[in-house]
């Protein structure tokens, strides 16, 4: 299937899962929306410019909502990859949400198209976990699994340890992207927020590759290890 008919598919099962009817009482659920600056970032990347970037936003009912996601990052001011993911979420259990829908890669090269199944939500002792798998048009099969935590040092001085994990279905080597466990990656970001609303931080990203990507990054002339320093802004609305 083609993109323009992914995403043809996708917005027409949005439409029938939009309309079905809602749970009993439900009729007074109000439409809202939000939209969120996760991270805005500048990393220190071996004497390279790098810039990073994570926007999500949602607008739904309680119990619905509509999903877009947006992750990228430019080196030297030149874009090098964008992830947009387009979802439909329903909420299965309290703090817990089943999402399905579109995911496209857009590359300067490359990029490929997926369809989405995952499940995100708070987990006991408040881990916030996002697990997701995708199914590419090419036969790829792709594992993220994200989880992550907030300590609380005062009301506007919070620490938010982050980790990352990625797998695959097979090689990709235009991608760089190995079969097996693709790499693992630590973030600790450190944020004051001078409202609830916007946070400067500042932090560090620790990011290993195993097998054959980390075999892909060396013969691209880069370390299988990075460690990156980094800054940034959060904000929602």
């Amino acid at each position: 299937m083609n993109r323009s008919g992914m995403l043809s598919g996708l917005v027409l099962l949005l439409q029938i899962v939009w309309v079905l009817p809602s749970f009993a009482g439900m009729e007074d659920d109000p439409l809202l929306f939000a939209y969120f600056i996760d991270e805005f970032e500048w990393r220190d990347a071996d004497d390279e410019d790098l810039t990073s970037w994570d926007l999500q936003g949602w607008i739904g009912k309680d119990l619905k909502k509509f999903w877009w996601k947006i992750e990228g990052e430019s080196v030297n001011g030149n874009i090098k990859g964008t992830e947009i993911q387009l979802l439909y979420s329903r909420a299965v259990a309290p703090y817990w949400n089943v999402n399905f829908g579109f995911r496209t890669d857009i590359k300067p090269d490359t990029g490929n198209d997926w369809a989405v199944l995952g499940i995100q939500g708070l987990a006991p002792y408040f881990f916030e976990l996002d697990a997701a798998l995708f199914f590419s048009d090419s036969g790829q099969i792709a594992a993220r699994l994200e989880a992550g935590y907030e300590f609380m040092f005062s009301q506007k001085l919070i620490l938010s340890p982050e980790i990352e994990i990625n797998a695959y279905s097979k090689t990709d080597a235009v991608n760089g992207l190995g079969s097996g466990l693709s790499n693992f990656e630590f973030g600790l970001r450190l944020r004051y927020e001078f409202r609830r609303e916007f946070a400067p931080y500042i932090g560090l990203i620790w990011d290993r590759k195993f097998g054959t990507s980390a075999d892909l990054s060396r013969l691209d002339g880069k370390p299988a290890t990075d460690t990156q320093l980094l800054i940034g802004v959060r904000a929602w609305y």
